[in-house]
């Protein structure tokens, strides 16, 4: 007998299908209703998902998306804002069933594949781009940890407890306020990028705290934060989600000290791996420091299907006027506050 499949669309961030499917498969945050709900509060987006049933409604596979409309075109990307997504497929025949609900939008889409390598094998999504992602697996003891970190990072370690640096767990908006303001300076004075908005950071608070899957490390000295770390769990992972620091005190390695805090924060609470992220694939030297902490390593394939029309000149012009924007509006003459509304309004085009 024939199994019957049907592919239909729910809401994952509510529908409790798409709940019976990450207990199905190996999840990970970006999969979670709670990280899908921070994009529409965010940026207003609608998130979907295609989700294939069986002949007794029970789900065998799926995907998240977003349909994005804007100035730089309609498209489909599984998931903005996101640093990877992986299709919840087992077989290419699911992986075929859902990317052809995707193409009948008749729209470009964009995946970013890390896990599951069955989507790089379907010609019509080619790759484009990589990125490097790090992993650290937590099944040793503290002690075998520690010693598997590279030797400089144990000694900017304690340095940083020598200095005086202290870490602590932040509690409400000025903790994350304070946080926000480190992010916004490393990414406008180091990397001339524009900060997401400070909504992004609430909404992501809003949908874990509660849950205790919330953990935002603040280092201080004399009461000044000038280092932070945002971390977020799911499942048997903590996500090394987001990390700041003050330019003016780099020399008390504050970001070293927090992850090794994070990795005792995991350790505590049982989870069994950090998940460090994503480096962009030209990033050597981020590349060489989450080395110092790394026991795997691995590749995030952006895969990228075209649509039969081609962007528009003014879709293309757009792209281009939103690098002069970045660069005008994280100039160091510009005000702070001036970068951060500038982010606020912007960010969303980024997707």
């Amino acid at each position: 007998m024939t199994n019957t499949i049907t592919r239909v669309r729910v809401d994952p961030t509510t529908d409790p299908v798409w709940q019976r499917l990450l207990q199905r498969h190996p999840a990970g945050l970006f999969h979670s209703p709670e990280w899908l709900r921070v994009l529409p509060a965010t940026y207003g987006l609608a998130v979907e998902s295609l989700v294939l049933l069986d002949d007794s409604g029970e789900p065998e596979a799926g995907l998240p998306y977003c349909v994005l409309s804007d100035p730089r075109g309609e498209r489909v990307a599984s998931l903005p804002f996101s640093d990877y997504c992986d299709p919840l497929v087992s077989t290419s025949e699911q992986w075929q069933a859902l990317a052809d609900g995707l193409l009948a939008l008749g729209l470009p889409v964009s995946l970013r594949c890390l896990h599951n390598a069955v989507p790089l094998d379907d010609a019509r999504f080619p790759l484009i781009k990589r990125a490097h992602w790090h992993g650290l697996d937590l099944d040793r003891s503290l002690d075998d940890l520690w010693m598997a970190i590279d030797p400089a990072a144990r000694r900017a370690i304690r340095k940083a407890e020598r200095s005086g640096l202290t870490v602590r767990l932040a509690q409400g908006e000025d903790d994350l306020r304070a946080f926000f303001a480190l992010h916004l300076g490393i990414r406008k004075y180091k990397y001339g990028l524009l900060a997401q908005p400070f909504r992004f950071f609430q909404a992501i608070r809003e949908q874990f705290v509660d849950s205790g899957r919330f953990a935002l490390m603040l280092a201080e000295m004399d009461g000044e934060a000038v280092g932070g770390v945002l971390y977020l769990a799911w499942g048997e992972t903590l996500y090394y989600k987001f990390s700041a620091s003050s330019l003016s005190r780099l020399e008390l390695r504050p970001t070293d000290l927090l992850i090794w805090e994070g990795i005792r924060h995991a350790k505590e609470r049982g989870l069994r791996r950090i998940d460090l992220g994503l480096s962009d694939w030209d990033q050597d030297g981020l590349v060489r420091y989450k080395r110092k902490f790394a026991s795997r390593e691995g590749t995030i394939s952006f895969l990228h299907h075209a649509s039969a029309r081609p962007a528009t000149e003014a879709e293309q012009e757009v792209g281009a006027l939103l690098g002069r924007l970045t660069g005008l509006f994280t100039d160091p003459s510009v005000p702070d506050p001036i970068s951060e509304r500038a982010g606020a309004l912007l960010y969303r085009y980024f997707g």
